[in-house]
């Protein structure tokens, strides 16, 4: 968020609290005027239905820690429960506020209790006349555990980034320093060239998940044959199989169709054939298959991407979609991975309301499903059951 729009953001917030406060003042100047001294503070319907009317939680506090308006949204961030102030430190805050007469306005700290989830609050606290005080809340909890996302990514992007650039500013050295030794020059080259592709598609693969994680959902408006899906993906991947002698199979049967992107969804596949590849051994199998599925009434259709390679351990399974996360560092180095191939395959995934999950058995291999809600599926006849060895 730009600093002008968070500043807007914060004067609209602090406009609606001052003419809330305005708005319920006036309102107990008004009754006092028209009824004398009230024993007690109480809120007047107009007053409750502002409160109950803003985005942000809010609740009118009396002069005795009654509380004598809230709104839905107050409740949901837990500053009211039933007629009382929600947790004791905005009790002691509002009850600060009162004693002084000064606005607070900043982070709202809130004890967990066991098992609740974390919640970042922050607001105002304003006095009022009559002993009454106004307090309004925002949730945070959200943006910041975005900020936090946001922090980490850039900081595993700079960690990556410096490995291809250090090993090309150390081999550029040693061209330099081998200048009279063509052979050692030529392998350096080699090597060079290695780290520059490498370099290279980390760039390529960080632009891609960007994209991705900020994309508009319009442009999944096409109906994509999920036959040319897979004919697409390994089409691209049959160069790094016969370099590294795996055979790749495809199971031929229905044909389906999505609602999507097929560059996208080439993308999703291409990397998990490639995965299965590069974490399998000389002669091993990768196998393609697409099954339709009913589930709760709706229809998927199921790509699976199978090997019989190494496979995962129980504890890698459940962050091996999280972004740099590698299984193995020294095979995906080696095969130029840059530990952003599944973070990309889930995005896609969930961009078009489908799941991606793994069962893997160390030593057995593994299978990734990427599950895809149907637009129509289609059985066709001429295409029988059976599987193709991709030359």
């Amino acid at each position: 968020m730009s600093p002008a729009l968070a500043g807007l953001i914060g004067a609209l917030v602090a406009l609606a609290v001052v003419a809330v406060g305005y708005g319920i003042s006036r309102g107990i100047r008004a009754r006092r005027d028209l009824s004398g001294p009230a024993p007690g503070s109480e809120a007047t319907p107009d007053l409750s239905r502002i409160i109950a009317a803003l985005n942000q939680g809010a609740i009118l506090v009396g002069s005795h820690d009654e509380v004598l308006a809230s709104n839905d949204a107050g409740a949901a961030m837990g500053i009211v429960r039933g007629a009382r102030v929600g947790f004791k430190e905005l009790l002691a805050l509002v009850r600060e506020v009162r004693d002084t007469g000064h606005t607070y306005k900043g982070a709202i700290a809130r004890e967990r209790e066991p098992g609740e989830e974390p919640m970042d609050l922050t607001g105002r606290v304003v006095p009022l006349d009559d002993g009454m005080v106004l307090v309004i809340t925002e949730d945070e909890t959200a943006s910041r555990r975005i900020d936090a996302v946001r922090r980490d990514f850039v900081a595993n992007v700079s960690h990556e980034l410096k490995t291809p650039i250090g090993a090309i500013a150390i081999l550029a050295e040693a061209i330099e320093a081998a200048s009279d030794d063509p052979e050692q020059v030529s392998n350096f080259v080699r090597r060079l060239h290695v780290e520059s592709n490498r370099l290279g598609e980390l760039v390529s693969q960080i632009i891609d998940l960007s994209r991705l994680q900020s994309s508009d959902h319009t442009a999944l408006e096409e109906v994509v044959e999920i036959d040319e899906v897979i004919d697409e993906a390994l089409n691209r991947s049959r160069v790094l199989a016969a370099n590294r002698g795996v055979n790749l199979i495809r199971a031929r049967a229905a044909s389906f169709r999505v609602q999507g992107n097929s560059w996208q969804l080439a993308d999703a596949v291409t990397n998990l054939v490639q995965n299965a590849i590069v974490y399998s051994d000389v002669n091993a199998r990768v196998a393609v298959t697409v099954v339709g599925v009913a589930e709760d009434g709706e229809e998927f259709v199921d790509i699976k991407v199978a090997d019989n390679g190494i496979g995962i351990e129980p504890e890698d399974q459940s962050r091996i979609f999280e972004r740099f996360y590698r299984v193995d560092y020294g095979r995906s180095r080696e095969s130029g991975g840059t530990g952003l191939g599944l973070s990309i395959v889930r995005h896609i995934a969930l961009s078009h309301g489908g799941s991606i999950r793994v069962w893997s058995k160390p030593h057995q291999g593994s299978t990734f499903t990427l599950r895809l809600p149907i637009q129509s599926a289609e059985a066709d006849p001429d295409i029988p059951e059976d599987e193709e060895l991709i030359e």
